[in-house]
């Protein structure tokens, strides 16, 4: 049998997906998953992270020491392994590696948690440290790492600018409230602002929109992706106190151009994992969320339903369905009218807009009937809410006027008013919160099982 010289750097998914690695000899490190012992030969599965499926590795007695090396390997133990590809005579893989040697890098005792057996995700987010060595959490990992790279892909591709904004910041860009405050006074002496490190109060980011807004208006299209707080106490499996928000700007921009990016965005996403990631999604539709593929399909093949947010309370009077919430004109949509609209009305994704001015922030753009704003909310089957956006207020008056009528101080938001003072455009932008894209492309229930370390109400371990 000839072999090639002994080839490093591979990973587990390139040993399997390469059928011309047979009769190579190769080096490849992993974690065990399981291990078969008998007395001329044994069996281990080898998991490196890069796919969810195992390789194979045949351990024969003709190895050195034979006997202690078996008894030395455990599940959960980390090993570097070298020998041969060999076409497996199974029918469960393609190809197993024939061991030559095997050294065993970090042993693992017995009360190793992550025995072979299914667990919960409660308990999994108790021993979050060793949760990613799991099919499901890893799988999860590779759908976040390849939404965020697409998400990266995708304004790169149109010419947006990345831009970091701010953790820290001294503006509610929301206006709700729902602060972590960065301080590093002691509590008894949080009045005194002129000592605090800032001198002045300052909080974790809800948003970094207003900041992108600038850079919007000076340089064009931009978008950030980064880390964003809010102290709502929430225990929900919707809710996180840490996460993670895509927030593109545009200038020269209206309302319908900014829902038609969105709409481009999320079906871009969908695509990329379900052509990179197809083992992952597999393995999701089959012991997560059944049907999953057929979902998101849909979303990928439909054109997005538009519908104004009076037609759609309309829409939720002809129902004649019971809901738990009520839902006259000026009233938010909660969740149950957001799926009704998308999975039994439309069955489709829907994006509504011009929503009531009373509902919204100080930054959206008034509509000419004085009562709605220029907003727009993306709701997909299965999830409902994905997106919220806006066109931004981009008329001087307006915007001060907004201020004072939300009871914001026009001194703290100077330089957000400067930007409709000197040379104002037209811009528009939306957020998407990252966690919910991923949630939605893996079919799980709960945001604490998509986010790497959740940080929730009384949770902020690891």
């Amino acid at each position: 049998m000839m072999t090639l010289a002994t080839q490093e750097g591979l990973t587990v998914k390139l040993i399997k997906q390469n059928a011309d690695l047979v009769d190579t000899s190769v080096k490849i490190s992993g974690w065990i998953k399981t291990i078969r012992k008998q007395k001329s030969f044994s069996f281990a599965e080898i998991n490196d992270g890069s796919c969810l499926s195992n390789l194979q590795i045949i351990i024969n007695d003709t190895l050195d020491n034979y006997e202690a090396l078996v008894d030395s390997l455990s599940t959960g133990a980390s090993v570097e392994v070298e020998g041969v590809v060999v076409k497996s005579p199974g029918g469960k893989q393609a190809v197993e590696i024939q061991a030559s040697s095997i050294a065993l890098i970090g042993s693992c005792p017995e009360d190793y948690p992550l025995q072979k057996k299914r667990h919960s995700f409660e308990f999994l987010r108790t021993i979050a440290h060793l949760r990613p060595r799991t099919n499901s959490i890893g799988a999860v990992a590779r759908v976040r790492s390849k939404l965020a790279y697409a998400t990266h892909t995708f304004f790169n591709n149109r010419g947006f600018l990345y831009v970091h904004t701010p953790i820290i910041t001294a503006s509610d860009c929301e206006g709700a409230g729902e602060l972590f405050r960065v301080t590093t006074l002691e509590e008894t002496n949080f009045t005194k602002d002129q000592e605090d490190f800032f001198a002045t109060r300052a909080y974790l980011t809800v948003s970094g929109q207003l900041n992108a807004e600038t850079y919007a208006c000076g340089l064009g299209n931009v978008y950030t992706f980064g880390p964003t707080f809010r102290a709502e106490n929430s225990n929900t499996s919707r809710h996180l106190a840490e996460f993670w928000m895509i927030e593109p700007e545009m200038a020269f921009c209206d309302l319908i151009q900014d829902m038609q990016v969105a709409e481009d965005y999320i079906k871009f996403m969908i695509q990329t994992v379900m052509d990179e990631c197809q083992e992952d999604i597999e393995f999701f539709d089959r012991f997560v969320e059944k049907g999953l593929i057929d979902k998101l399909t849909l979303t990928l093949n439909s054109t997005f339903e538009r519908v104004s947010y009076t037609d759609a309370i309309e829409i939720l009077k002809q129902s004649n369905k019971k809901f738990e919430f009520s839902y006259e004109w000026g009233e938010n949509l909660q969740s149950e009218h957001e799926r009704y609209l998308a999975e039994e009305h439309f069955n489709k994704p829907v994006i509504v807009y011009d929503y009531p001015k009373s509902l919204k922030p100080f930054y959206m753009r008034a509509n000419d009937d004085g009562k709605t704003v220029a907003a727009m909310d993306v709701l997909i089957p299965g999830i409902g809410e994905l997106i919220g956006g806006s066109q931004r207020e981009e008329r001087l008056d307006i915007i001060e006027q907004n201020l004072k009528e939300h009871d914001l101080d026009p001194a703290v938001y100077g330089w957000y008013t400067d930007l409709r003072k000197y040379g104002s455009v037209p811009h528009a932008g939306f957020g998407l919160g990252f966690e919910r894209m991923v949630l939605y492309c893996t079919g799980m229930e709960n945001i604490r099982d998509v986010i790497p370390f959740p940080r929730t109400p009384d949770h902020c371990e690891f």
